[in-house]
């Protein structure tokens, strides 16, 4: 079984930065790629970003140019820098593995989740 924790989440005013990280564990090996979701407060959960093993990136528009993932392999971490946020980035954060390739990942597995506000 898969185990995600995430860490990183806090409070930041507009245009500032933060980096979420997500520590995997468990069966790792049964992980094809790892992506960030977000839920914002009455809102659906909604894809952020997502990389498979042979590191391709993948964002949504709303984040593109101004989120990065990245992951650590020898870690088992994931990362998003989160830069120029802007209050509508405010949302729980959670970090999923992935069945699928990063590209239409569906997710399996996920953390606990880490809470972003964006203060205007």
């Amino acid at each position: 079984q898969v185990q995600l924790v995430e860490s990183g989440g806090g409070l930041v005013q507009a245009g500032g930065s933060l980096r979420l990280s997500c520590a995997a564990s468990g069966s790792i090996f049964s992980i094809n790629a790892m992506g960030w979701y977000r839920q914002a407060p009455g809102k659906g959960r909604e894809y952020v970003a997502a990389t498979g093993n042979a590191g391709k990136t993948y964002y949504a528009d709303s984040v593109k140019g101004r989120f990065t993932i990245s992951r650590d392999n020898a870690k088992n971490t994931l990362y998003l820098q989160m830069n120029s946020l802007k209050p509508e980035d405010t949302a729980m954060y959670y970090c999923a593995a992935c069945s699928t390739e990063a590209r239409l990942c569906v997710p399996f597995r996920w953390g606990q989740g880490t809470q972003v506000t964006v203060s205007s």
